[in-house]
């Protein structure tokens, strides 16, 4: 446990010892208690209203048709442009071309990721 000394207004002191003693536990643990409650308080989960995420759907819609989609003939495209790597050193040859293998084999309807 850490040590931390606070000074306090002497009419804050004695209402929190009033209350400490009310719930009957020292004032250290009601202080406790009480810095815990007020923390957990900021990260409690609040429900949005439905018109609340209504908004915020429309937001991101509206940002998606701002962004655009990429065409079929874009992506493959924007693929062969890419900067070429090599591969991780631990990766040995072998898995490299099986999987390089697996790519050119894959069907169409994989590549476009449907």
């Amino acid at each position: 446990m850490s040590r931390l000394t606070v000074r306090l207004p002497e009419t804050l002191h004695h209402q929190l010892a009033a209350q400490a003693k009310r719930e009957g536990v020292s004032l250290n643990q009601y202080v406790v208690y009480a810095l815990t409650r007020q923390l957990t308080q900021s990260y409690t989960v609040q429900r949005l209203s439905e018109e609340t995420v209504d908004q915020q759907q429309a937001q991101f819609s509206a940002l998606r048709q701002a962004l655009g989609q990429a065409s079929p003939t874009t992506l493959p495209a924007a693929l062969a442009a890419r900067e070429q790597v090599e591969p991780e050193p631990a990766l040995t040859p072998e898995v490299v071309t099986r999987l390089r293998t697996h790519l050119a084999d894959a069907s169409p309807h994989e590549k476009s990721g449907r």
